[in-house]
């Protein structure tokens, strides 16, 4: 072997072994003897990642979560149901998943459940799989985290905000008691506060977005330090974390996150609001 080629083996092989040592074990919780616990181990990447893998061979199937730190909270007045919005974008295709293939490749690999769930304080995208699926399921999850933006186009953009505002008047505006957790938040929380406007959000505020606004979302919140993989089930955490590092190590770290406060409601005294439903 030349003295050249074996530079570059002698450099690749460094490189893989830096990498790799920069997976760090932050805890590890072991059951002992009959205590009620869930063991696990959680890890952090180089990128900020962490990932939680609890092994299970019970059943021949795995569990895989990503959870980005992000919801309705982190939106500002006036661009209400971005979070919710987004979660619509990221089944929609990435730079090396097609147009609408995300669900079918998953439905291909006979997953049980698919989905996608929005709160006030995070988005989570969730799949259950054959456990022999895993790799294709980390693949997958990898590619909207690192290589989705490309993909976002005006026309995908205007088909979920329709998605989604269908969604709001079939959920919420057409159904009897649609509204009332809306009222209840606006009557409890102060203008302003993160938890006073809907996940879904208002819709003026989603009529007043647009393609740019959600790439800067993207951009933001949605970055390995941000978000949490946690992966459960017929799995060895050696071998998941090989493929983690695998597929998720080539993505940069996004903007720092600080811990959102969230300001306490104080009552000084009775409030009563109402509300004509006209679905009743």
């Amino acid at each position: 072997m030349g003295s050249k080629k074996l530079l570059l083996l002698l450099l690749a092989s460094f490189y893989m072994f830096e990498t790799a040592a920069q997976t760090k074990l932050i805890e590890k919780v072991v059951k002992k003897g009959n205590e009620l616990v869930i063991p696990y181990e959680k890890y952090q990447l180089a990128n900020g990642l962490t990932v939680i893998v609890h092994e299970d061979h019970s059943d021949p199937a795995v569990f895989v979560q990503v959870t980005y730190h992000v919801g309705s909270a982190r939106e500002q007045e006036g661009r209400s149901g971005f979070a919710h919005f987004f979660e619509h974008m990221m089944f929609q295709g990435s730079e090396h998943v097609g147009d609408d293939e995300h669900f079918k490749l998953l439905t291909a690999l006979g997953a049980g459940v698919v989905d996608g769930q929005t709160n006030r304080d995070q988005t989570r995208y969730l799949q259950l799989v054959p456990s022999n699926q895993l790799e294709t399921v980390l693949w997958l999850e990898s590619d909207r985290m690192g290589y989705l933006l490309d993909s976002v186009t005006q026309a995908k953009f205007e088909i979920q905000r329709a998605t989604v505002k269908n969604e709001r008047q079939q959920n919420f505006e057409n159904r009897p008691y649609g509204l009332m957790n809306e009222k209840v938040c606006e009557g409890l929380y102060p203008e302003g506060h993160p938890y006073s406007w809907p996940i879904i959000g208002y819709i003026d505020d989603l009529n007043r977005v647009d393609v740019s606004d959600l790439k800067k979302f993207f951009l933001r919140w949605y970055t390995p330090n941000n978000a949490t993989l946690s992966i459960a089930g017929d799995v060895k955490p050696a071998d998941v974390i090989k493929m983690v590092e695998k597929y998720f190590n080539p993505i940069g770290r996004g903007p720092a996150v600080k811990p959102q406060v969230i300001p306490p409601v104080k009552f000084t005294q009775d409030r009563y609001i109402s509300y004509e439903d006209n679905n009743i």
